[in-house]
């Protein structure tokens, strides 16, 4: 009669799986603590100084309402700081901060998952918008460092007249008026988001109250932004 082998596990074997599932569990915990960490990362930084500075920006160029010397007197403040001095302010308070958002931010946009046709909730709006605007802003961001950082590194003067040649065409004073708004929006938003995973609006309550604020300062910071490009036209 034939006999038929069976395998037994063995006491040895069962505790090699164990440690085997016990060093895989802990890759993964490990991996979701970092993931953790570096979401944070990026909520800051969408804050601090990636937000502040944009606020800064906008009101700079609110400037502009003002005329051609009002807005190249305040945005040559700046030229007066030693040139090695404003570099590396801009690369470490404006550029490094600013890549590191965008780029894991358009990672956490595509691997997010929208729900919007099933619950067709206002939060759930912000939440999609947010990745979209935030794709967009990549976009939007990179071209308008193009038109205006580096020409200048290139020779360039940038001031009143460059911005009036830029938005001469109105394609591109479209465009802009669409990356301004996107980028009111996506700071205020996720000004909102920042409130509420860093746990300092808790309550339903607060959170609410906190709708309402980020709505206002949505949109302040939007009418700011396209009246000031407004200015060159």
């Amino acid at each position: 009669m034939m006999k038929c082998a069976v395998n037994i596990p063995t006491f040895t074997n069962l505790r090699r799986c164990a440690c085997v599932f016990q060093v895989l569990r802990g890759v993964t915990v490990l991996s979701k603590d970092r993931e953790f960490l570096w979401r944070r990362l990026h909520s800051l930084l969408g804050v601090v100084p990636v937000g502040l500075f944009l606020v800064f920006h906008l009101f700079l160029n609110f400037t502009a309402i003002g005329g051609e010397e009002t807005y190249n007197n305040a945005t040559g403040v700046m030229e007066l700081l030693p040139h090695s001095l404003l570099l590396a302010m801009e690369w470490i308070i404006i550029y490094i901060p600013l890549m590191f958002h965008g780029f894991y931010g358009v990672y956490i946009a595509f691997t997010a998952t929208y729900n919007t046709g099933r619950f067709s909730t206002f939060r759930n709006w912000m939440f999609a918008l947010q990745r979209f605007t935030g794709i967009f802003l990549v976009i939007f961001i990179a071209w308008h460092i193009f038109q205006t950082r580096i020409q200048k590194a290139l020779g360039a003067e940038v001031e009143f007249n460059m911005m009036v040649e830029i938005v001469d065409n109105p394609l591109m004073l479209v465009f802009y008026i669409l990356g301004i708004v996107s980028a009111a929006f996506h700071l205020a938003n996720g000004l909102w988001s920042f409130l509420v995973s860093w746990g300092i609006t808790q309550s339903n309550k607060s959170q609410r109250i906190a709708t309402y604020v980020t709505l206002l300062i949505f949109v302040v910071l939007a009418i700011v932004g396209v009246a000031a490009i407004l200015a060159f036209v």
